[in-house]
């Protein structure tokens, strides 16, 4: 982290504009039109990056494109928050070449997830600005069902608030018992393992380590938990909280462990408190969570309480 800094966001006013981007794979366009209607149901402007709209092969417009958005969102005094369209892939292929001098002297709410998570990972480390872990535009607001929890997590952005997640939101169950405080950082699991080795490396020592993901089989869990694990990643965090893993079943091609399995493995005995079963990640509903604040686990109360992300 820069300096030891940690930044966070002057909160959203009705009536403020927010940028949207894709740094990463490019939205489905019409529902990206569907989905900003929710936010400007929360008395939000709304202001389309100019290559929002450009698509290159997998990408949403070339790595000079993307980079120009980002940047000019961060950099025009008009816009106050910063929302992704989408994930897919390409943030890391960006990140690089970001002007996070420029992201430290203009900081704003920037909220996304997914392949977001590598922006959420460098941004953070290398300007100390708190950023969020929540729905995007076309991924998730333009669905018909988008879940009124995920639509009220939005809130947090309008006044500094705790938030606390409970059984009351889903089951929650203990891997490895106790009690642990410490910043939030992570994200989804395989961007996670693409920072190792890199600059923006993930740093988890003494901290929350929260991890999700989507569309990946046991063994390849396991593979990048084995990571973490080999890199001291797990010894060095305080806690670990487990989000969603969504179309985490084995292939029916061959023989496989469960993912419960592959937890247990992994965090059992760990001697730190590691809870799964938050919905947090590629599901619905989708709390949303600021990444870089402090927070408290408890496997006693089964409860995580998080301070607020904005100021």
């Amino acid at each position: 982290m820069k300096g030891g800094i940690n930044m966070r966001p002057n909160h959203l006013r009705p009536g403020d504009t927010v940028g949207i981007i894709a740094p990463a794979s490019p939205p489905d366009h019409e529902k990206l039109e569907q989905g900003i209607p929710f936010l400007q149901s929360l008395g939000l402007h709304v202001k389309l990056g100019r290559h929002v709209a450009d698509q290159y092969g997998y990408l949403a417009g070339t790595d000079e494109a993307r980079l120009y958005d980002l940047h000019e969102m961060f950099a025009d005094p008009t816009v106050k928050g910063i929302i992704c369209a989408c994930g897919g892939y390409g943030t890391a292929r960006i990140a690089a070449q970001i002007d996070y001098n420029l992201i430290a002297r203009n900081p704003k709410v920037f909220w996304g997830y997914s392949d977001i998570t590598f922006l959420h990972t460098a941004i953070r480390q290398l300007t100390g600005l708190t950023t969020f872990h929540g729905p995007m535009v076309s991924s998730d607001m333009a669905d018909e069902d988008f879940a009124p929890l995920s639509q009220h997590m939005f809130q947090q952005l309008f006044q500094p608030s705790e938030l606390v997640y409970s059984e009351e939101i889903s089951p929650l169950q203990v891997i490895s018992p106790g009690e642990a405080a410490g910043e939030i950082v992570g994200g989804n699991l395989t961007l996670i393992i693409s920072t190792i080795g890199t600059k923006v490396e993930l740093n988890t020592r003494g901290k929350l380590l929260f991890i999700e993901d989507v569309d990946e089989e046991p063994y390849r869990i396991d593979s990048m938990f084995n990571q973490l694990r080999m890199t001291g990643k797990l010894d060095e965090a305080a806690g670990v909280i487990i989000g969603d893993f969504k179309n985490a079943a084995p292939s029916k091609r061959k023989s496989s462990l469960t993912l419960d399995q592959v937890l247990d493995h992994y965090f059992a005995s760990l001697n730190k408190p590691v809870m799964k079963g938050f919905h947090i990640g590629h599901c619905s509903p989708h709390f949303a969570i600021p990444l870089g604040t402090s927070a408290h686990l408890s496997t006693t109360h089964k409860s995580l309480r998080i301070t607020p992300g904005v100021k």
